[in-house]
């Protein structure tokens, strides 16, 4: 079972969403109301530190490359299922990519979902900034972005 921020959950309902997703946790934006600019994240359990190491390496026949539960990739669904469009944000290629494990998930079980999510990007995630990501899905909707006024 993936973990959620049960102290920063998000209201999605009939918003526009930019996802950042990697093997360990997805950060989820709305990008309108009031909970623009705070994420929801949600963790993939690992107690064991599977997905810490994503390669393979030569003359291992089982490798150490494991990706999380389904349960991880519904929850991360569940999540985004009540957005009104969705952006995806992801990193690699093959079986590094988590953002397309996570659409292959979303197709075979959430097709209704499937519908809504307009774009799958790649960026380098890791080192975007929770503005950064939020910016992202802002230009991708073309809407202007919030400004502090403070």
């Amino acid at each position: 079972m993936a973990q959620h921020d049960e102290f920063n959950e998000i209201d999605l309902r009939g918003k526009l969403a930019v996802a950042a997703i990697d093997y360990h946790q997805t950060r989820v934006f709305a990008l309108e109301g009031d909970s623009a600019g705070r994420p929801e994240r949600v963790v993939a359990e690992d107690p064991r530190g599977f997905t810490r190491k994503l390669h393979t390496k030569a003359n291992n026949v089982e490798g150490d490359y494991r990706t999380p539960s389904d349960e991880y990739w519904k929850s991360i669904a569940i999540v985004l299922e009540r957005a009104s469009a969705v952006i995806l944000l992801g990193h690699g290629n093959g079986k590094a990519n988590a953002s397309h494990k996570f659409l292959a998930y979303v197709e075979k079980h959430y097709s209704d979902l499937t519908t809504r999510i307009l774009g799958d990007l790649r960026v380098d995630i890791d080192d975007l900034t929770d503005p950064q990501v939020l910016r992202i899905g802002q230009s991708f909707f073309d809407i202007a972005p919030t400004r502090n006024t403070k």
